[in-house]
């Protein structure tokens, strides 16, 4: 049961709903826009988050946030597009196995990939294809709609002024078919919080690596990738010089200790390595 009493509100247009927020900013309501939702009224359940919210601004219902296609040379993918759906999609199948893997079914349907990765929940799986495509994001605000690469403004969390939000993910087409690799490794059941996960694609004769669950935040690092591709070493000398350069220290929590984490990552990124030269 949620004890907070809030205002809900659902725009049909990018204009209405920025404009919407505008007007209950103004009359104090600290409003938050809402996509998916299922993170949002966890929190207020439990009295953690968005307790100083009086106003969701509901944006699922905006054509461009539930838009998926094909528009030159780019995959199309709204912001409120359920993580179920992504599962099914043929075009990017890195995205829909990574999506797979995230939640429970049930759970899927309800999280949006605008939700997953802009939610405050430290894994935010799904942002790792992205990352690995240096795909555009179609951000709405106060400056108008504009395409910006993710990379600048993904850094650990997503970096939104406030009154912003995510309308689309652009992704080119040279990189959907591209051999990858995703490996999710959960303490006990398939299904839950990952002791780590692991995304990976190759383009050319290089590898682009992205995790979550091994730090504090997800992320995607040039240091680790340039280790792990460097053919003067052997295998185990490439993992041992990519772990060096993670940029946080290996978490140590109920998943897994840091020790069994660099365990499970010796391996999985050994198989991983494997799979890709035989790409």
């Amino acid at each position: 049961m949620i004890s907070i009493n809030f205002e809900y509100h659902r725009p049909h247009s990018i204009s209405e709903a920025l404009e919407m927020f505008g007007e209950l900013h103004a009359k104090g309501k600290e409003p938050i826009f809402y996509n998916g939702g299922t993170e949002i009224i966890t929190m207020m359940r439990i009295h953690s988050l968005y307790t100083e919210a009086r106003a969701v601004i509901d944006i699922k219902t905006i054509p461009e946030c539930t838009y998926t296609g094909f528009q030159g040379d780019r995959l199309v993918i709204g912001s409120s597009i359920p993580l179920a759906q992504l599962q099914e999609m043929p075009e990017f199948p890195l995205l829909g196995k990574t999506c797979s893997r995230i939640a429970d079914h049930t759970s899927r349907e309800k999280i949006t990939i605008g939700g997953n990765i802009c939610g405050t929940i430290k894994y935010k799986e799904a942002v790792l294809p992205l990352l690995l495509t240096d795909c555009d994001l179609v951000i709405a605000g106060d400056n108008g709609i504009n395409e910006i690469p993710i990379q600048q403004v993904f850094d650990k969390h997503m970096l939104l002024a406030p009154g912003s939000f995510v309308v689309q993910v652009l992704v080119k087409k040279q990189f959907l078919d591209l051999p990858y690799v995703s490996k999710k490794m959960t303490r006990i059941d398939r299904i839950g919080y990952p002791l780590l996960t692991v995304s990976a694609l190759k383009t050319g004769e290089q590898a682009r690596f992205a995790f979550s669950g091994l730090c504090d935040f997800p992320f995607r690092s040039n240091s680790v990738e340039d280790a792990l591709n460097n053919q003067d070493w052997s295998v185990q000398e490439r993992i041992t010089n990519a772990i060096s350069q993670l940029p946080a220290p290996l978490l140590g929590d109920a998943e897994g200790s840091a020790a069994y984490r660099e365990f499970v990552l010796r391996n999985v990124l050994e198989e991983s390595i494997a799979e890709l030269k035989g790409g």
